[in-house]
């Protein structure tokens, strides 16, 4: 039992030798000198790995995915005057059109994009929205490997395999796998009181440079968009529903409206069960309602604090429960009903819990405004 290991590991190291010195650009022989020609035999038991690419052993599904989608998926490269240079990763969405993040291209109008096959290409941003992150830039001269790639026909199952392929620290055409681990999340968009509905949470590895990029299915349709990779096996993807919602108005316009309730919403929680004396244990709770906004002589928000276990909990504010045919137990689906069921200037019904009575109102939506830092 031990001859053959020992004769693979001597194999191995003379093959390691003649390597190195071929490496290093050294001659073992005198100029002019013919090289023997050796030839060597494997025990049967062994099989040494091909040094060609293509024929590398490994799992076939996720190898295959990888294969028939790379040359779809770029490398970004924003050259700012006035900021650091920066990039991310952008995608096929049709024709000579690529998605990526908004915040990857926010800082230019002219990025640069790297296919693997023929280096960089100038590219110009035609679209973008901060409210889901999301932008469209328009390729010159893009490969015609380079093809278009699908959304999902419908959102997959927590536990359904997944895959990123992006540009994490510059390393083009990386690939790292997971799972979806959880659905309907909602993106906090950083320094704004808004987020982005309908996120697809992952542990799939998210790292810088990734953003943008397409997060993919083993039949090889995309699940969303890379948003952010939060640490400790968390990171987020925005919804193919939302892509499809977005991207081709801003394809068309150049812009995308979303629609705009004027409140400030809270979870229920049992804090503002026992404050408000409800009726209820789930819903999403009117805490604020803006003057002059859509809501405004509507919805009821707020009227005044109350001290509940140590801590000052809201009291009067209507609590949603049901807009349209929708349920709404919390936040989220509150949030993903307005992103992927309506528009602005739309009239909803949303019935609240009211003084203990379930009331329905008629809501006519406005246009979300443009973005104001956080104070």
């Amino acid at each position: 039992m031990d001859e053959p290991r020992l004769t693979r590991r001597r194999l191995l190291g003379a093959a390691g030798t003649t390597l190195s010195a071929a490496i290093a650009g050294c001659s073992l022989n005198a100029p002019g000198e013919a090289t023997a020609e050796r030839s060597y035999e494997f025990p049967d038991e062994f099989e040494p790995p091909s040094q060609d690419g293509d024929q590398l052993v490994a799992e076939a599904e996720f190898t295959q995915v990888y294969r028939d989608l790379v040359e779809s998926v770029a490398a970004i490269r924003v050259e700012a005057t006035e900021e650091p240079d920066s990039g991310g990763t952008g995608w096929v969405f049709e024709d000579d059109y690529l998605v990526t993040n908004e915040h990857v291209v926010q800082n230019t109008e002219n990025p640069y994009v790297w296919f693997t096959e023929i280096g960089w290409r100038e590219a110009s941003v035609v679209g973008r929205d901060v409210y889901s992150d999301l932008a469209v830039i328009e390729v010159r001269n893009k490969p015609d490997e380079a093809t278009a790639l699908s959304l999902v026909d419908d959102p997959h199952a927590v536990g359904t395999s997944v895959a990123a392929i992006g540009n994490p620290f510059n390393f083009t055409s990386s690939f790292t796998t997971g799972v979806i681990s959880g659905r309907n999340r909602n993106i906090q968009i950083p320094q704004s009181d808004f987020s982005i509905a309908d996120g697809v949470q992952t542990d799939a590895a998210l790292n810088p440079g990734n953003s943008g990029g397409p997060l993919v299915t083993l039949d090889g349709n995309v699940e969303g968009v890379v948003n952010s990779g939060g640490g400790d096996n968390v990171g987020f993807a925005i919804s193919a529903a939302m892509v499809e919602n977005v991207v081709p108005a801003l394809i068309e316009d150049g812009e995308y409206e979303h629609s705009y309730m004027g409140v400030g919403l809270r979870d229920v929680t049992p804090r503002i069960i026992e404050a408000n004396e409800l009726p209820i244990s789930w819903g999403v709770y009117i805490a604020q309602v803006l003057s002059g906004g859509p809501s405004d002589g509507v919805l009821e928000g707020a009227s005044r604090d109350q001290e509940i276990r140590g801590r000052d909990v809201a009291v009067g504010g209507d609590v949603v429960v049901r807009m349209d045919d929708w349920t709404i137990p919390n936040r989220e689906r509150l949030s993903a009903f307005l992103a992927l069921e309506t528009d602005p200037g739309d009239t909803i019904e949303v019935e609240v819990v009211r003084d203990d009575a379930r009331e329905v109102v008629d809501l006519t939506l406005g246009s979300r405004p443009d973005p104001q830092p956080l104070s």
